[in-house]
Parts: structure tokens; sequence; C-alpha cells
């Protein structure tokens, strides 16, 4: 058995959680908390007892998740919309591109790379693979040696989902300057990292990783001028003026984010999201944060004192909840099968192992990795 430390995850935080001890993997997925699962609940049991007022009352989760999330975003509700992932928001973006050059990193998530696939095939935006520098980045140097008066755009990841480097948001806002938008995917670091989320004109997120709000939760910020910019391309029935007037006639697109909007959402995934954005709030991002640093300094200290390479950020200005490394000489499937022998979850790559601590982690999860590593040697 592993001995467990006293020390346990944030406190007014982790109280929320009951995740195992040894679950590493929340940049893949984040176990919801007992705020979420009690709010699922609650509406879908609401809603089986349906009554006249049942749809209204049911509805009223979306505005209140849609001011939670702009609150976090440093923005307001009429600049923020709800979604069902992160994907959407990007495919959002990019369809609003009539035209130009979107500058993307070659190495990001593929969910920043279909959007830009598809306008293409379209003859709308065309993409421009950025190719990282000798570090595995993409710095604002590498971004303004890529740009020509074509480029209308720069679309990134604000955390890199294999290193959990984080992007530095506003030196690439004063790069690209204020003629072009900047598209954030924040999914990897929403909830979690203090970032400058007000230099993007475009933010999306999903809810089911670092905010573990579960699966079809997320939403996106746009700032005026991506209203001004962006064609609605996608509005579909609830993203429109005059939403509950069925008069058959085209009705323009709403004045704000709402115009993303394709249909109704889902109130009992909105009640979900808003039960974990507002458990956020009231921890703080920076309680969070700090929290979160310190499991990984620990981490990071634990892996290289058992014969594996880091490779993420050791600087905490520069990272965010994760820590990838290797272990020369053993493959990570090895790797994998002795963490999770010490019940360790992480995530497994080809050539990579993945840890990533929530603020609920307890200093028990890092002992269970060092006994998991050392049973290597």
């Amino acid at each position: 058995m592993i001995q467990a430390h006293a020390t346990g995850g944030l406190p007014g935080y982790a109280e929320h959680f009951e995740e195992p001890e040894g679950y590493l993997d929340f940049a893949r997925y984040g176990p919801p908390s007992r705020d979420v699962l009690a709010a699922t609940a609650d509406a879908l049991t609401h809603s089986a007892r349906a009554g006249h007022t049942t749809v209204d009352d049911l509805m009223r989760a979306e505005p209140r998740a849609r001011e939670a999330a702009a609150r976090l975003a440093g923005t307001d509700a009429d600049h923020t919309v709800l979604l069902p992932n992160a994907s959407t928001g990007l495919f959002h973006a990019a369809f609003g591109i009539p035209h130009g050059t979107v500058l993307v990193p070659a190495t990001d998530f593929p969910a920043n790379h279909y959007p830009w696939r598809r306008t293409s095939a379209l003859g709308r935006a065309e993409p421009r693979w950025l190719t990282p520098g000798p570090d595995g980045l993409i710095t604002p140097d590498t971004v303004a040696a890529a740009l020509t008066d074509d480029v209308v755009a720069l679309a990134v990841s604000a955390v890199d989902f294999r290193t959990g480097q984080r992007a530095d948001l506003a030196a690439l806002r004063e790069t690209i300057g204020d003629d072009r938008l900047l598209i954030v995917d924040a999914i990897q670091g929403f909830g979690i990292a203090d970032l400058p989320w007000q230099a993007a004109d475009v933010v999306v997120s999903g809810g089911q990783k670092w905010l573990r709000a579960s699966w079809s939760t997320g939403f996106a910020t746009l700032s005026d001028r991506a209203l001004e910019r962006l064609e609605p391309t996608l509005t579909g029935w609830t993203g429109i003026e005059d939403v509950a007037l069925f008069d058959d006639r085209e009705h323009p697109p709403a004045p704000g984010a709402q115009r993303w909007s394709i249909t109704n959402l889902s109130p009992v995934t909105a009640a979900a999201l808003a039960a974990a954005l507002e458990l956020v709030e009231h921890t703080t991002v920076r309680a969070i944060e700090a929290h979160i640093s310190t499991r990984v300094d620990q981490l990071i200290d634990t892996v290289r004192s058992c014969g594996g390479e880091i490779l993420s950020p050791v600087t905490p200005a520069d990272r965010a909840g994760i820590v990838s490394f290797h272990i020369p000489g053993i493959d990570t499937a090895t790797v994998a099968k002795a963490l999770h022998t010490y019940e360790v979850t992480p995530s497994v790559r080809a050539t990579s192992v993945r840890l990533s601590p929530h603020a609920s982690t307890r200093l028990a999860a890092v002992d269970r990795v060092q006994a998991a590593l050392r049973s290597l040697t």
C-alpha cells in the first residue's frame, strides 16, 4: 500500500470531488463535482415531471452559465454564447472568415486543424501552417516571421496539449496587431490558468476537461472586432433577432455573440456548466492555479528522480497543468503499465506519458507515481 500524506487537495475546493486518489488525467477529462451531479440530477428530475412552466424554468440555466463564463473570461453576457463543445466554436470562427490566410500551428491539436482544412476546401480562409522552432514552441517571433499582408487571423491553443506550454496571448496580440483576429482554443487552460483572455477576439472552450462540467458543455466569447468581421455563416434559428416570432421570414442575426447559436442546447448540460463555473469563481482561478503548480513541481521532481526526462516547461510562468515525460530506454506502454499497477491514471502517447493534476489532487498521487516509476528500475 502507498503511504498517503495528510496533505490533500485545495481546501474548499477538493471537498466537492471524489475522483480516485491516483487520477492524473484532467487534460483529457475532468471528473465532475458533486455540485455538477446534483445540478444534472435536479434538472432531469424536473424534466421528468413536466408541467406548463417546466421548460421555461429549466431554460434559466442557460443565462446563468453564460454570465458565469463571461465573468471568468473578463467580458459580459452579450459577448458570450454557450456551445456544446470547443470544436463547434472553432468551426463558427473558421467559417466566419470569408477570405484571407489564417496562421495555425502545425503541431496544434487536430480540433484547430480541421475547421481550416474545411474552409480551404470551400475556397474561403486558407491555413498557413506554422512550424515550431527547435524548442518546439510557437513564439511571437515565429508568428512575426510568417506575417504577410494577406494574413487575417491567428488561431492558437492557449495551452499546448502535449507539453502544457502556455501561449503568450498578450505578446501574440501585440505581434499581429489590431487589424487581425486572434482566435484561441482555451480548453486546456480556462479555469486553471490566469491568462489575459481579453487579448483574444475569440475564446472557445469545452467544459469536460479542467472545468469539470462533463461532456456537451462549452462556450465562446467574441470581441466587438470579431462580431464586426466574422460572418454569421452557421447562425441557426436561435441565433437571430426576435427568436420567438415565427413569421415565416428570415430574421437578421442577433447583434451579439448569440448569433453563434444554431439551436437550443440542453438545459441539463447548461445547469451542469453553471455549477462548474460558479465553483471555479468561488474558489478563484488563482487559488486553483497555485495548487496545481505545486503538484506539477512535485511531479516534475519525482519523474526526474526516477530517471525520466521532462518534456514540459519547468518554469511556472510558462506552463499550465501538464507534465509530459519519457524514460530513456523504457517504452511508454511499460511505463503506463507500472502506473496502472499503482492505480495512477495518465494519458499515454506513442513517445510520452502525460500527467495532469488538478486542485483536488492529493499529495498521495505523487507518492503513487514515485512508487510506480521506481518499480521500473
